[in-house]
């Protein structure tokens, strides 16, 4: 049974950093690409960032470009986002994503076939 699980989420005042982790198990995702999403209260779940199999391929959308870093440690199944200078705005449920199959990133949350539950980051102004 494939699994995702993320950790590393929390309280967090403005300006300040966290680092979430997003374990995989049941299946390796090293040739697969890797996603963040999050889903702030009251809207859709949207991109965060992306890697590809290739570890030097990655994208973010425009909100958190230059503040967040996706990495991902194949050795380990585990994939990471790095949140430096948090908004408030970034306050959401953050979601790890897996393409099963699927060597490049994507921005679009039906390409990818496994989810994790989520972790809560909240930024406090």
């Amino acid at each position: 049974q494939v699994e995702l699980v993320e950790s590393g989420g929390g309280l967090v005042q403005a300006g300040g950093s966290l680092r979430l982790s997003c374990a995989a198990s049941g299946r390796t995702f090293s040739n697969d690409a890797m996603g963040w999403f999050r889903q702030a209260p009251g809207k859709e779940r949207e991109f965060a960032a992306a890697i590809g199999w290739n570890t030097g391929s990655t994208s973010y959308a425009d909100s958190v470009k230059g503040r967040f870093t996706i990495s991902r440690d194949k050795a380990k199944n585990t994939v990471y986002l790095q949140m430096n200078s948090l908004k408030p705005e970034d306050t959401a449920v953050y979601y790890c994503a897996a393409r099963g199959g699927y060597r490049s990133a994507s921005a679009f949350s039906f390409a990818y076939q496994y989810w994790g539950q989520g972790t809560q980051v909240t930024v406090s102004s």
